[in-house]
This record gives C-alpha cells, sequence and structure tokens, in this order.
C-alpha cells in the first residue's frame, strides 16, 4: 500500500525527531511499508514480525501518528493508598525515627522507613522499592554518611594509637 506524500513526509517528521529507538524503529517500518514496501521485506530490513508491521499499520490506519508511540503503562497500583503515602511524608519531613519508637536514631535510612511501613501499615518493602517510593514522592534520598562537626582530634588520635596497640597484642 502507498500513501501520499504528505503522510510520508509527517512519519519521515516525526521519525527524525524520535529519540526512542524503539518508537523509531515503529516510524521507520511504517514509512517503509506505505512506500511500497511488503509487510515481509519491512520485517527482514528492521528485525521485526511481519505481524508486527502489520499492527503498525492497523494502528496508524484506526490512530494516526499518534497511536504510534507507547502509551503509558500504568503499572502496578500502590500499595499505600494516597493518605498513607501523605501520612509518610509527614512523619519523615518532621520527625527524627526516635520520636516514632525507634530506639537512638537520628536520621531516616531506607531500612528505618520499610520498618515503619511495616508496623504502621503492614506492607513489606525492599530497599530498592522504598528509595522507588521515595523519588516518586518528590523526596531525594542519599546514603547516609556521618560527620562528627564537634570531634575532639586529641581523642580520636589517643583512640587510633589505643587501636594500633590492641591490634598489635591480639596478634602476639
Amino acid at each position: 500500500m502507498r500513501a501520499s506524500e504528505e503522510e510520508l513526509k509527517a512519519i519521515k517528521s516525526a521519525m527524525d525527531k524520535e529519540k526512542k529507538a524503539r518508537i523509531f524503529k515503529r516510524y521507520q517500518a511504517l514509512y517503509l511499508f506505505l512506500s511500497g514496501k511488503s509487510c515481509r521485506e519491512v520485517a527482514e530490513l528492521i528485525g521485526i514480525s511481519k505481524d508486527t508491521v502489520s499492527n503498525l499499520h492497523q494502528t496508524y490506519r484506526n490512530e494516526g501518528l499518534d497511536g504510534i508511540p507507547d502509551k503509558p503503562k500504568s503499572g502496578r497500583p500502590p500499595r499505600l493508598h494516597e493518605g498513607q503515602r501523605a501520612a509518610l511524608k509527614e512523619v519523615i519531613l518532621s520527625k527524627v525515627p526516635s520520636e516514632v519508637g525507634f530506639p537512638a536514631e537520628f536520621n531516616w535510612t531506607a531500612g528505618l522507613i520499610a520498618n515503619y511501613i511495616k508496623r504502621e501499615f503492614g506492607f513489606d518493602y525492599s530497599i530498592r522499592g522504598i528509595t522507588g517510593m521515595l523519588e516518586r514522592m518528590g523526596l531525594s534520598y542519599t546514603r547516609p554518611t556521618y560527620v562528627l562537626a564537634k570531634a575532639d582530634k586529641q581523642k580520636q588520635e589517643q583512640f587510633v594509637q589505643d587501636f594500633e596497640t590492641v591490634k598489635k597484642t591480639a596478634r602476639g
């Protein structure tokens, strides 16, 4: 099937603007097919199946160029509903872990947040799941680093010397 020059120009323009390789291939396949190549020829040239070429053409006929790119995928619904996520965000932003029952902790870590969610809402999350959720909630996560602002240099040096002495006597 051949398309008009205007249609081919529109497809070529979309192809030129596309940055995602997967979508570019779709436009390219559609362009070649509408330029007069058979499904089999396009499939071999692009490295996709004949059915994919046919489906792209069908989608183009039904929806135009807007149907070619991937549609957003909904994904799995979140375990915590919006109110729970808002409450969690408020706790993270306004309280330290020791204020909500975690002993001697002054910084939130992904592990502590996972424990808090398990305790308060009954859901298990992995560390990676927590960091992804924090990102989606508009919070940035960095691994904790500890800097002792009021550290006593003499005590630190004495500790290093004492530690070296203990290491030597333990070996010996």
